[in-house]
């Protein structure tokens, strides 16, 4: 029995001691610093350049969907510019994650950022400050042209000052943000420029990396990384809602098999359809014909896959 006991006392100390120290790794990589490249990236004044960042910006990109906690779909809907000031919360199972204001104010905003701090955070995913972001904003692949136009156009917004509130992680946020959240990159060439036509290799390129469709409609893990088939059907919980994004691509059990071109587009014109839906769809009404068969046209091209298991 003493033998027993003395075990016991033995495996409880060296578990307070792992813990203790795992405890102590976790809190020290809170703000782990790394290197990432500065993209040559300069913002234009160029009024043409300035208008193409704002329809990515409003439309595909959705921008104002995650950057403003108030209900823009009205604003949207009469052509005014929304402010993108930030504060909209993810309440996760990590933690509350809190969308920065990406106005150029100086104080709150990215006013106080260089060209290059802007680009390399939406390239590689870190901050000015050299810690990685929570994978948030997959605009990686981006072609030089179209991030430089996505950052003309946020120079030219009328700078609105928010503070917002730092991102509050629980413990296991506090674990994930140690150990799996780390700067990503780019995935394949990045393009000096992407030739808009409705052909499916411009399709992918608007839907793997400016509209990130993939990020709802493909399985992920606590991360944020991809466990399930490409546009196979995902899952998302807002709220204490849960959504069940659909399958895309074209096995009989996806949303859209059987769609003609035309119906495609015209379901996309008639904007947001269910109630609380996480899908930005007045965002994406606003994308032209050229940009929607496009899409369309690559969607029949992904591998067919059954549905991926919501687990």
């Amino acid at each position: 029995m003493k033998t027993v006991k003395k075990i016991l006392k033995w495996a409880t100390l060296v578990l307070i001691i792992l813990l203790t120290g795992i405890a102590g790794i976790t809190a020290s990589r809170q703000h782990v610093k790394y290197e990432a490249p500065y993209p040559g990236i300069h913002a234009s004044k160029d009024t043409t350049v300035i208008e193409k960042g704002k329809h990515l910006v409003y439309s595909i990109a959705h921008c104002n969907a995650c950057h403003n906690k108030e209900n823009t779909e009205s604003l949207l809907e009469t052509g005014e510019d929304i402010p993108l000031t930030g504060g909209f919360v993810f309440d996760l199972p990590v933690g509350k994650i809190y969308s920065r204001n990406i106005t150029p104010d100086k104080e709150t905003g990215i006013g106080k950022y260089t060209d290059g701090e802007i680009a390399r955070m939406l390239r590689y995913g870190v901050r000015p400050d050299g810690t990685a972001a929570f994978d948030f904003m997959p605009f990686h692949n981006l072609s030089d042209e179209d991030l430089t136009a996505i950052i003309s156009y946020l120079r030219t917004q009328k700078p609105v000052r928010n503070e917002v509130p730092a991102n509050k992680l629980n413990l296991l946020g506090n674990v994930v943000n140690a150990f799996m959240v780390k700067p990503v990159g780019p995935s394949e060439e990045i393009l000096p420029s992407v030739k808009p036509d409705s052909t499916a290799s411009y399709g992918r390129y608007l839907v793997n990396n400016v509209a990130n469709c993939s990020g709802c409609h493909t399985t992920r893990d606590i991360s944020g990384g991809f466990t399930g088939s490409l546009l196979a059907g995902g899952k998302l919980e807002e709220n204490g809602i849960t959504f069940l994004p659909p399958n895309l691509t074209p096995h009989p059990e996806s949303r859209i098999y059987g769609w003609t071109q035309d119906m495609f587009i015209n379901r996309f014109r008639l904007g947001r359809a269910i109630k609380n839906s996480p899908m930005p769809w007045n965002n994406f009404k606003h994308m032209s014909d050229l940009e929607l068969k496009a899409i369309y046209k690559y969607l029949q091209t992904v591998q067919p896959m059954p549905t991926n298991k919501a687990g």
